[in-house]
């Protein structure tokens, strides 16, 4: 039987139907709080002002990261208009672009078999699907990094001519200049710190004459130099904000309340590698063997791979998404063990899938339990198809990786990889209900129907960090200014600090027949109510009142 990585109809075929897949979810789910509706609406508004240095969230200076994903998605809004699938569209191409620079990096430097397992790798692993779909800044930042390393990678390769050297290496100095302007600092930071890992443990010392330091810092320069001294000679507050702040002491602190063990990312990358967990460990041990004469780009990967991880596993500042620019390499030694493993090795891996798709059934009506309170039980209950199918396809498709291991690999390789990001999709699909409720879009169209132009609303205690973009209407925030307390501190009468200045504003406008709405945090409305607060509820979650200081017609 012909490779299927050698049947180019059949490659291409199984491309578009990923694509089809991966597009789609883009505009599947709503977008959920706080990271999609927080870049969402930042996009939104910079496309409504037509401001494209100073960065607004909730029309309050936010300087906490750099600007290309705002860029992104207003371009887009500008293009397409406003909507999920806009929102999501800079990471979903970000996540596809990496899926195709691995498997081209794969194919140049190892040969087209592990190229192509390259980037099946990477396109299923839970994290990168997952996040690819997700509108965050940490699949751009993984995007750019990807850039970077994979053009590193394909520059420094032994058979490298001058000039694909040249061109490759100046494209990695732009991949870091943008996951600069992604993230900050450590898109240079951290491809700077593997390299010198790289070079001590490798004893590759003439890799430095082979960077062009100098044209590559032009590029790096000329790409970042404008956004930042634009916005520090229009904000001087920003340069001591975001390079100490954002950077020195969010590394070395925990003033974001974002800590963790030194152990918390290792149940993550378990779960991100997904379905590729069973060769995860024998990947890495196996990259630590590279016959390169000169460059060694298994140790690179695996510097790569493990500098990153250490390097956020230390830091005060922890999410789980932190970790996603290892993906690319990890799937790069992930793929070269695939090409020598055994059926066994592939047997094992398609038979955690099986089990996880088995684990996946038997609790699957156990989900409602999640229920904090009783009106999620519902919403809970909803989920409990997309769980049993997710786990089925999971089921299924481990029990024909199984039988294929041994009969052919490349198959095998591709039913768990489907199966594989099936099930993660399936399981984001599923979640559509619970994100409308986390959201609040439900109560989108009651709260239009009592706005016009001038009505203010006002965010009590807590700010919604989806319903402004849906809504498509900034919020005055009260008490709570949230992760815009820096902004407010620099504009503080964009918001009310008190909840009597609230309050004292509210029966004002009552009282002179002026419209205002507010969503409340819960425990505050109940306040509110024993005070005697004119209020008429238009909508009531758990999680939050929304109410018109209008009395009903």
């Amino acid at each position: 039987m012909r490779e299927l990585h050698k049947s180019r109809s059949l490659v291409w075929s199984l491309f578009l139907l990923f694509c089809i897949v991966w597009f789609y979810g883009l505009g599947a789910r709503t977008l959920i709080p706080s990271d999609e509706g927080r870049y969402a609406e930042m996009g939104r508004e910079m496309a409504a002002t037509g401001d494209w240095i100073t960065l607004r969230l909730n029309g309050i200076k936010y300087f906490e990261k750099p600007p290309l994903q705002t860029w992104m998605n207003a371009l887009t809004f500008k293009v397409f208009g406003l909507g999920e699938w806009q929102a999501r569209l800079w990471t979903g191409l970000c996540g596809l672009l990496g899926i195709v620079l691995v498997a081209h990096t794969g194919r140049r430097l190892f040969g087209e078999r592990i190229g192509f397992f390259a980037g099946t790798v990477l396109a299923t692993c839970f994290m990168w699907a997952g996040l690819g779909h997700f509108n965050s800044l940490d699949m751009g930042l993984a995007g750019m990094m990807t850039i970077a390393l994979c053009s590193l990678l394909i520059a420094q390769r032994d058979d490298a001519t001058a000039r694909e050297r040249r061109n490759w290496m100046l494209l990695c100095w732009a991949g870091m200049a943008l996951s600069a302007l992604s993230k900050g600092l450590i898109g240079i930071v951290l491809p700077g710190a593997a390299l010198v890992l790289y070079t001590l443990i490798s004893r590759d010392w003439a890799i430095w004459k082979r960077l062009h330091f100098g044209a590559g810092l032009l590029v790096f320069f000329a790409i970042t130099t404008p956004w930042f001294v634009l916005i520090s000679l229009k904000n001087p507050e920003f340069p001591h904000f975001f390079f100490i702040h954002e950077h020195f002491q969010r590394f070395t602190s925990k003033v974001h309340h974002r800590e963790g063990p030194w152990h918390y990312f290792i149940p993550f990358l378990l779960l991100g590698i997904f379905p590729w967990l069973g060769v995860l460990a024998q990947s890495l041990w196996h990259g630590r063997r590279d016959s390169s004469q000169t460059f060694q780009p298994k140790t690179m990967l695996l510097v790569w791979s493990v500098f990153i991880f250490f390097f956020f596993s230390i830091s005060g500042s922890k999410l789980p998404a932190y970790i996603l620019p290892i993906f690319p390499a990890l799937a790069l030694l992930v793929a070269c063990y695939l090409d020598k493993a055994s059926f066994k090795n592939i047997a094992a891996t398609a038979g955690l899938l099986a089990l996880a798709g088995a684990i996946g059934l038997a609790l699957a009506s156990k989900v409602p339990a999640l229920a904090k309170n009783p009106f999620e039980i519902p919403l809970f209950q909803s989920y409990i198809p997309w769980v049993f199918a997710a786990a089925a396809i999971g089921l299924i498709g481990g029990l024909t990786g199984i039988w294929l291991a041994r009969r052919q690999k490349e198959w095998a390789i591709v039913v768990i990889g489907a199966a594989g990001f099936a099930y993660s999709q399936m399981l984001m699909f599923g979640h559509e209900q619970f994100g409308r409720y986390s959201a609040g879009v439900n109560y989108v169209p009651a709260i239009a129907a009592e706005l016009t132009p001038d009505t203010p609303i006002y965010a009590v205690g807590r700010y919604q960090q989806a319903l402004p973009f849906y809504l498509s209407r900034t919020m005055i925030l009260v008490e709570h200014p949230d992760e815009m307390l820096f902004g407010v501190t620099q504009e503080p009468h964009l918001w009310l600090p008190t909840r009597d200045a609230f309050l004292s504003k509210w029966k004002t406008d009552h009282a002179n027949g002026k419209k205002a709405i507010a969503i409340i945090r819960p425990d505050i409305f109940k306040s509110f109510q024993e005070q005697g607060v004119p209020m008429r509820v238009i909508a009531q979650d758990p999680r939050r009142v929304v109410v018109t200081n209008e009395a009903g017609k």
